[in-house]
């Protein structure tokens, strides 16, 4: 069976459970949390707060329809080997550099208390966590051959910030061939406008870059699906 999901764009996202994956990505602490690299870089994290349960609803569903859960996190090691001089050079003009000492711990490092996830998107045993060193999350990871090797051909994206990891995982995922349909009120931005702009750009030209969606009709399709289901 086949689920429809209407949104913006020139079509109707479709896709089967069983060949999909939802990617949540990089809802840590630093990105979140009043004293991560967001907020410490003088970003306003107000907005990320309120996608958090909605983001939490629709891992439940998923998790409910066993559809395949992937948790992305931005970071580095301690030694910081896998960050370039230019990423390192934003963020110190942000005012939050990369590897400096946090109320959380060191920014973006990975093993610290700010790289991981907040308290209520922690993922369960056996879900997949891609640690990614960069913007998007199919840049040095393994996140493609876990998607081919599970026969998955649609995504599902949600998460932080939308104007940077989130749309740069999402083109990436397009120009690999994935259907990908983005949850609007899942995704969020420390500046709203650009979170309109990215949401306006996607599905664009003929959904150049997806679909766009919302969670409650995607919570609902997956649960009428699961009830003919069974």
């Amino acid at each position: 069976m086949t689920i429809e999901i209407p949104g913006r764009g020139s079509t109707s996202y479709r896709f089967m459970p069983q060949s999909t994956a939802l990617i949540v990505i990089d809802m840590q602490r630093d990105f979140c949390d009043p004293q991560g690299v967001g907020a410490m870089g003088g970003e306003d994290v107000s907005p990320m707060r309120p996608i958090i349960p909605k983001v939490r609803a629709v891992l439940d569903t998923a998790r409910a329809s066993k559809i395949l859960v992937i948790h992305t996190r931005e970071g580095h090691p301690p030694d910081l080997s896998t960050l370039h001089e230019m990423r390192r050079l934003s963020s110190r003009l942000a005012g939050a550099e990369i590897g400096a000492k946090g109320p959380l711990g060191r920014f973006l490092v990975r093993g610290e208390y700010g790289h991981d996830f907040v308290d209520e998107l922690q993922p369960k045993t056996g879900e997949i966590v891609v640690d990614k060193p960069a913007f998007s999350a199919f840049f040095k990871t393994d996140l493609e051959k876990i998607l081919r090797d599970r026969g998955i051909t649609q995504v599902i994206v949600c998460g932080v910030t939308t104007e940077c990891c989130v749309q740069s995982t999402i083109r990436g995922a397009v120009d690999r061939g994935f259907f990908v349909l983005t949850l609007e009120d899942c995704c969020a931005s420390y500046y709203p406008d650009m979170h309109e702009a990215t949401m306006r750009v996607l599905p664009a030209q003929g959904n150049l870059f997806g679909w766009v969606g919302d969670s409650q009709t995607l919570i609902r399709a997956l649960k009428a699906y699961s009830a003919e289901a069974a």
